[in-house]
């Protein structure tokens, strides 16, 4: 059975940091796109970033880039999406998706799911 654990989420201050991490097992993803994607209460999923399986191009949504870093490593077969200088807005379920396609990660669609962790950013 094929499956992606997150962890890492929790409660944060504004301006604090979470790292949250990605576990997969069943298959090999080494070959495979990677991402996380969030969804806000009241509204609609959104893409948060990806990393392609060289680990070589990475892509943010505009929101985030320059607060949040994505990285993998294939060996362990796991993502990890470090959270830098968090906002209230940033308050949402994030899921790992992992996909042969880059673009469909991008266009909030995969493949493969997580069943999501809570991040919330309140003072």
């Amino acid at each position: 059975q094929v499956q992606l654990v997150e962890s890492g989420g929790g409660v944060v201050q504004p301006g604090g940091s979470l790292t949250l991490s990605c576990a997969a097992s069943g298959r090999t993803f080494s070959r495979d796109a990677m991402g996380w994607l969030r969804q806000a209460p009241g509204k609609e999923r959104e893409f948060v970033s990806t990393i392609t399986w060289t680990g070589l191009a990475r892509s943010y949504a505009d929101s985030v880039k320059g607060r949040f870093t994505i990285s993998r490593n294939n060996a362990r077969n796991a993502v990890y999406l470090e959270m830098n200088s968090l906002k209230p807005e940033d308050t949402a379920v994030y899921y790992c998706v992992a996909d042969a396609s880059i673009d469909r990660i991008r266009g909030v669609s995969a493949s493969f799911w997580g069943q999501g962790t809570q991040v919330t950013v309140s003072s």
